[in-house]
């Protein structure tokens, strides 16, 4: 059964109830019911319902109201809900998207619940960083990640192909991908992605190159800078390296939309704690890598990220109770259990420490990439400033998918994303 794109009522006094239409449980009397809003795949949904119903075990007359919304649908029901002042009381965010989404008024500062509501100091001052814009901190990162490159390992095996490695460069890369395609020799079925859709890619290849994709006032990059970007990813689509237009714009951002989980690429390029989710599409091994860096030895353009954030909703009536719960999702050891590594390798030493004996070999793989990138990652970006959200899905996409479909050229869609770009994203 799907759980995405329906809501569902954990009760505390009767558990989980999931009917076609989203049923529903009676609420423990005079208790207080929280809505927990997220993305991700049915995985993440089953695990975080999980520790919901947990939650609610442990606290008696407390229920949490679960719902996971696939793809871009989630920013469209957050919008309405902002518009509306019924934003959930608990609700997930992305690095990318929380300095975007705190200055528009959708979160709610946590620091008053800090110490009280919230144990956060075993964390360190350095992660509670990666969430707090403007002096506030307005988010409890879910765990570590950082962008990474994942393949069919035994596609490659297959192949007689050596896969991506950590000194792989984007030259190189892209006769890799051309061999895979080759090596396939299938209709439909290809090297990598066209990743010049993907905003996190572009941020490591600007960050190998001395720049970024935002600075805190607006865009980070410049026209030249685009026009090398989407020069690349043509030329390696007329190679062959990449899949077709048709295939690429079938990605919602999600996992099984992209396109190694639907089976059309040999390398996929997405974030580390999404290897788990991948691995239960995908029957092949998986395996994990760094991107591609612009010279050997160069800067990686990787750095330390929160992979998942919890807020709180700016409207809610239940900011306390709404921390306690988020303060469980992160500390409880049961919790940290259930949830393992899926939205990214646990801030919290105790849970992580915890864990560890648990986790399955694709799991460790994770935890294990994270660790060895200690010495490749640099800086925490500076927060993205507003906009960075629509200047993803509604510039940057839009404009590589018409590029691919060859409606434009390398030149218009440089001076497109960069003119459009200035005119989306702004300081708050």
């Amino acid at each position: 059964m799907l759980i995405n794109r329906r809501t569902f009522m954990l009760g505390s006094a009767a558990g989980i109830a999931l009917g076609a239409t989203g049923s529903s449980v009676t609420l423990a009397a005079e208790g207080v019911e929280l809505r927990a809003m997220w993305w991700g795949s049915n995985d993440r949904a089953k695990r975080t319902l999980s520790v919901a119903k947990l939650f609610e075990e442990k606290n008696p007359g407390m229920s949490i109201v679960g719902e996971s919304i696939s793809g871009d649908g989630y920013w469209t029901k957050l919008a309405t809900q902002m518009a509306g002042r019924a934003i959930a009381d608990v609700f997930q965010l992305e690095p990318s998207t929380i300095s975007d989404y705190s200055k528009r008024g959708a979160c709610l500062p946590l620091d008053p619940f800090v110490s009280s509501a919230l144990e956060i100091d075993s964390f360190g001052k350095d992660v509670l960083k990666l969430t707090t814009v403007d002096g506030k901190l307005w988010g409890i990162g879910l765990g570590l990640n950082s962008f990474a490159l994942f393949y069919d390992a035994d596609a490659f095996e297959k192949a007689g192909i050596t896969p991506p490695g950590v000194d792989t460069t984007w030259s190189d890369y892209a006769d890799i991908a051309i061999e895979m395609t080759k090596a396939a020799g299938k209709r439909n079925v290809w090297g990598g992605p066209y990743g010049a859709r993907y905003a996190y890619v572009f941020d490591a290849w600007l960050r190998q190159r001395g720049s970024s994709l935002y600075t805190e006032s607006g865009l980070g990059f410049g026209v030249g800078e685009a026009k090398e970007w989407y020069a690349y990813w043509e030329d390696l689509r007329k190679r062959g390296g990449t899949v077709g237009p048709d295939i690429q714009t079938l990605d919602q951002n999600t996992i099984d939309t992209n396109c190694l989980a639907l089976g059309h690429s040999a390398i996929g390029m997405a974030y580390s704690n999404q290897m788990i989710g991948y691995q239960q599409i995908i029957k092949n091994k998986i395996g994990i890598g760094m991107l591609p860096r612009a010279e050997k030895g160069g800067p990686s353009g990787h750095y330390y990220r929160p992979a998942l954030i919890w807020s709180i909703g700016a409207t809610t009536n239940h900011g306390e109770e709404a921390a306690r719960f988020i303060n469980f999702f992160v500390n409880d050891v049961e919790a940290g259990k259930i949830l393992g590594v899926e939205r990214g390798v646990p801030l919290s030493p105790k849970v992580r420490e915890a864990i560890l004996p648990s986790l399955n070999s694709t799991e460790a793989e994770t935890v294990k990439y994270i660790n060895a990138l200690k010495d490749q990652v640099g800086s925490y970006p500076a927060p993205a400033p507003l906009g960075s959200t629509e200047f993803d899905q509604r510039v940057l996409r839009p404009i590589a998918d018409q590029l691919a479909f060859e409606r434009i050229s390398v030149a218009e869609a440089a001076e497109q994303l960069v003119t459009q770009g200035k005119a989306t994203v702004r300081a708050g």
